[in-house]
């Protein structure tokens, strides 16, 4: 029988053999990792975009002729909604038409 020393399990790693027990365990760390960063990302990042974007959305369907809002930039007053579009008065008379996804804010 062979005796395995500190050296020889220094030479292994440094080669880049190992034992088979230790590969084993490395992949059910590295799944478990894997697995553990994703919960973090999903509950920091993904979670919250979404329900920011479902609020966004709230707010776009909610826009109704007379609002004020803010559009790319530009204040002005909701004269026609359309299904991806609106007309807006940025000043007398003046009567833009924007895209709903270019709205910012609304003021009742």
């Amino acid at each position: 029988m062979q005796e395995v020393t500190a050296v020889d399990t220094v030479v292994d790693t440094a080669t880049g053999t190992a034992p088979a027990a230790a590969q084993q365990g490395s992949w059910g760390g590295m799944l478990l990792y894997c697995l553990i960063i994703f919960v973090i990302i999903y509950f920091f990042m993904v979670r919250p975009n979404k329900r920011r974007m479902a609020e966004y959305q709230k707010m776009v369907d909610s826009i109704k002729v007379g609002d004020r809002i803010m559009a790319a930039g530009i204040y002005g007053t909701v004269k026609k909604v359309g299904d991806k579009t609106l007309e807006m008065e940025i000043a007398k008379g003046v009567v833009i038409e924007v895209s709903k996804n270019a709205v910012a804010s609304v003021e009742k």
